[in-house]
């Protein structure tokens, strides 16, 4: 029998929502599924014998890219064939249950931040229009993990608190710890997925590092667009992001040797400043004054960036090497898979840096 966690909304295992897709259900009118696979199919292959009819209403298709298109749900993700969001349908006895199918492995490599919006705005329109159930294949980690989700935003939650709130209502559901640790990163960033969060860049530089050390080929569209754009263009760009930041910085990076674009501000990895040079004086005396001009991230001699289109050798699935101007063939900096240190000390992996004696930063 499934749970009830809140007040038409029911978290459960895959025999539950069998079990409501097959009889129907006085309580439930929507199914939340979170498997590995999205196809209605999964269920047959679970136990013989079981035919549920459904009926789809659309399937959408999110890209790791952030030029963002409404899917009319509430949530904004680029439309693209990379990578299955979710299956929208009509399902169970007489079609009467509306279904959304979200393709989720129970790993702790799996990315759940990417899938959080769609998931946490179908919960709160089903809850309107009547009850909705939330399931994995055990209702034990994926499931939870979902409506964890959902209490920390809807209650404004800690990720320990919304947790614990959860399993007064179903003692056993436990999250595994990587979708803990993105659940942290959920409520440091204000309950929302923010792609132009730092916390978000460096989570997405670990998932595809962590891709990459498994020996998984990376998937090309993984990869930021080439900013290389046209002049009105960045001058736009140039003009909009000086306004926001009071004339200071426009955040587009040049090769210093031909002018092309080869990065924007919104493509910078920040990182916390380590100790540089001065974690080697062990003999010497500190001085604090010193150690935190040193220390600060303006005396850092590299930019790191997200992997981006041009970077060919990133392309061709090479461990390391050098960072070349598509245009000139100037060389920018390195790339590095297993990361590369910082003059400020920090060590920063995966790794895509642009010296900063190679690029120009565009000021209004």
């Amino acid at each position: 029998m499934p749970y009830l966690v809140r007040e038409n909304l029911f978290i459960g295992n895959i025999g539950d929502a069998a079990e409501v897709l097959q009889n129907g259900s006085s309580e439930i009118s929507h199914v939340l599924s979170v498997l590995s696979s999205a196809s209605i199919s999964f269920f047959a292959e679970w136990r013989s014998g079981i035919a549920i009819d459904t009926k789809e209403i659309k399937k959408v298709y999110v890209s790791d890219q952030d030029s963002l298109e409404d899917t009319g749900h509430g949530s904004e993700f680029a439309l693209s064939s990379d990578k299955l969001l979710y299956l929208l349908e009509y399902a169970g006895k007489d079609l009467k249950m509306t279904r959304m199918a979200t393709p989720i492995r129970d790993m702790e490599s799996e990315n759940l931040l990417d899938y959080l919006d769609a998931c946490l705005d179908f919960i709160h329109t089903s809850r309107k229009e009547g009850g909705v159930l939330v399931h994995c294949f055990a209702g034990v980690s994926r499931s939870a993990a979902i409506i964890t989700a959902y209490l920390m935003r809807t209650e404004q939650l800690s990720q320990e608190d919304a947790l614990a709130s959860l399993q007064q209502s179903c003692e056993h559901v436990c999250p595994n710890d990587g979708f803990l640790e993105q659940l942290k990163l959920f409520e440091r960033m204000g309950f929302k997925v923010d792609h132009s969060s730092p916390l978000y860049k460096r989570f997405r530089l670990k998932v595809l590092g962590d891709s990459y050390n498994r020996g998984e080929k990376i998937d090309t569209s993984k990869l930021r667009d080439d900013p290389g754009l046209s002049s009105k263009e960045v001058s736009l760009i140039e003009t909009t992001t000086g306004r926001e930041n009071n004339g200071t910085k426009s955040g587009v990076y040049r090769c210093k040797k031909c002018r092309r674009v080869v990065a924007l501000e919104e493509h910078v990895v920040d990182h916390t400043p380590g100790e540089g040079e001065t974690s080697f004086g062990w003999h010497k005396r500190r001085n604090n004054s010193l150690d935190n001009k040193l220390g600060g991230q303006d005396q850092c001699s590299s930019i790191f960036v997200e992997p981006l289109s041009w970077m060919t050798p990133v392309k061709e699935g090479a461990m390391e090497g050098k960072l070349s101007c598509v245009n000139c063939e100037g060389r920018l900096g390195y790339f590095n898979w297993s990361g590369i240190q910082c003059s400020c000390g920090s060590w920063i992996t995966p790794a895509f840096q642009l010296h900063r004696s190679r690029v120009d930063i565009s000021s209004v």
